[in-house]
């Protein structure tokens, strides 16, 4: 009887186990079908245009949170990212007997560095272009935005094993900064997106309880542009934090270039981390892990080591974002701090690819001003996962 009760008890345990991977690859394949459903619909908002462009959806779930999907920076698309007729730079000519006549289109505007000594010159042609090109951009992100709206609405319940507390997400703010982009080119400012949805409104939805306009009104749309006026204390935390992630420092991981950042107009400020663990010595596959005083080390100690430090690393950088975010003093009430972090390499390591921390502007105010003490603040820190390497 007990060897019986023992071969039931293993039956019922495989059954689970089987049953538990058979919900995770239901996932796997709805999360397939859907990118492609909210791939079609975007390419259909363009399609009088002829517009044909190819289109890398990602996505990632993180029990508890819900499914983001992850579409390209609007600067990264053809239909945006395209070189106006004029993106010319003009040197005012010296000497006595140079002309100050110009053409209407090619007259200049003047713009003195501060040391008063160059003129750097822009014509309304490149000025008409720069304005072209952000109603481009516009109108694309429009057309992206309803796109998304009717694939939450009317596509999202395809994503069943999302529970009702968790979310649907559509947004263009991956892992990938705006570095470069807008130095040698004539570009528009980045866009952020993000339109998101409850898994229970979709429910009250599907089950006739509110109507689709209602089910629409309660989509969440954030579309927003970077600002070129930046305040000194945003460039200081982000010194703050490249200082504090310096190998010397820091005994995680750590950084080695600067920490960029972008201001959000009406959103507030995020933070581009690019976490390292080791630098390779040559093409050897051997490391040297300087936070930790490790050398020339093979591929499998420092996966090992990668896997230690990454809960205390994750564990710091959250406390680090509540110590050093209070000092943030030009942040609206309603605003946030939000830092993204594309984490060290290290496949079949099972830690996380990517992660995003945000907080709210007031929870920051709140632990400077001792109305929250640092475990309250840490509390409402949200942090979100990317998929496991």
């Amino acid at each position: 009887m007990k060897t019986l009760a023992f071969l039931c008890l293993i039956m019922v345990a495989g059954q689970l186990t089987f049953a538990q991977k058979l919900d995770q690859e239901r996932m796997q394949r709805d999360i397939a079908v859907a990118e492609n459903v909210l791939g079609t619909l975007i390419k259909q908002q363009f399609e009088k245009q002829k517009m044909f462009f190819p289109l890398e959806i990602r996505s990632n779930y993180q029990p508890g949170y819900g499914v983001t999907f992850y579409i390209p920076a609007d600067y990264t698309t053809p239909i945006v990212f395209t070189l106006p007729e004029e993106n010319i730079i003009w040197q005012r000519p010296q000497g006595p007997n140079v002309s100050n006549s110009y053409d209407l289109d090619e007259r200049p505007e003047e713009r003195r560095t501060d040391d008063n000594k160059t003129i750097r010159l822009e014509t309304k042609k490149s000025q008409k272009a720069r304005s072209d090109m952000d109603s481009i951009r516009d109108a694309y992100n429009d057309r992206v935005i309803d796109a998304a709206k009717t694939f939450l609405v009317d596509y999202g319940d395809m994503l069943t094993q999302i529970a009702p507390t968790e979310r649907i997400v559509v947004s263009n703010r991956g892992d990938q900064p705006r570095v470069w982009v807008g130095q040698f080119f004539n570009t528009p400012k980045r866009k952020h997106l993000s339109i998101e949805v409850s898994k229970a409104d979709l429910t009250a939805y599907k089950q006739n309880q509110i109507s689709r306009d209602q089910a629409l009104s309660r989509i969440k749309v954030l579309n927003t542009e970077t600002v070129d006026e930046i305040e000194p204390d945003l460039e200081l935390l982000s010194s703050i934090f490249t200082r504090l992630y310096r190998p010397d420092l820091s005994k995680t991981f750590f950084v080695q270039d600067n920490i960029y950042f972008e201001r959000l107009k009406d959103y507030g400020v995020v933070y581009y981390m690019q976490a390292l663990s080791a630098q390779e010595l040559g093409y050897t596959r051997r490391y040297i892990m300087p936070t930790v005083g490790l050398e020339n080390v093979d591929q499998e100690t420092r996966d090992k080591t990668v896997k230690e430090l990454y809960p205390k690393f994750e564990h710091e950088l959250k406390e680090n974002i509540v110590e050093y975010g209070r000092t943030l003093k030009s942040l609206k009430d309603d605003e946030v701090l939000v830092f993204q972090v594309q984490m060290t390499r290290c496949t079949g390591c099972k830690i996380p690819s990517s992660l995003e921390y945000t907080v709210k502007s007031t929870v920051l105010k709140d632990f400077n001003n001792g109305k929250l003490n640092k475990n309250g603040a840490l509390s409402k820190v949200e942090l979100k996962r990317g998929a496991d390497q």
